[in-house]
């Protein structure tokens, strides 16, 4: 990951409602859920939500998929996986094992 994409990342997260999004989709694994669950969950305007989505898309963390009308959103667990190795690549003068350890007990699922 390059670091304009890294910023683009940490800036869409820097939003509580777009942090709120993000953790609630990270919750609700794979499946992910509907932009209305969504809405009605965090008690977010639909036309409010579908810019926050739309940013969280753009930086690699959410993904969008349509059915019929209906848009599912899941987290990208790649795009943060990336976004956190990115962040932790050259940490800890040289001892990347104190890095490794701290993603180990973040565990996201596949």
């Amino acid at each position: 990951m390059e670091s304009k994409r890294a910023l683009e990342a940490l800036s869409a997260l820097s939003h509580e409602t777009r942090l709120s999004v993000f953790r609630l989709l990270v919750t609700a694994g794979p499946e992910g859920l509907t932009a209305g669950v969504i809405a009605e969950q965090l008690t977010v305007l639909p036309n409010t939500l579908s810019t926050h989505l739309g940013l969280l898309a753009r930086a690699g963390l959410v993904v969008p998929a349509r059915n019929g009308r209906t848009i599912r959103y899941s987290a990208n667990y790649d795009g943060m996986r990336e976004l956190m190795a990115f962040l932790v690549r050259d940490c800890c003068a040289g001892n990347p094992e104190i890095c490794s350890s701290l993603l180990a007990a973040t565990t996201m699922p596949d």
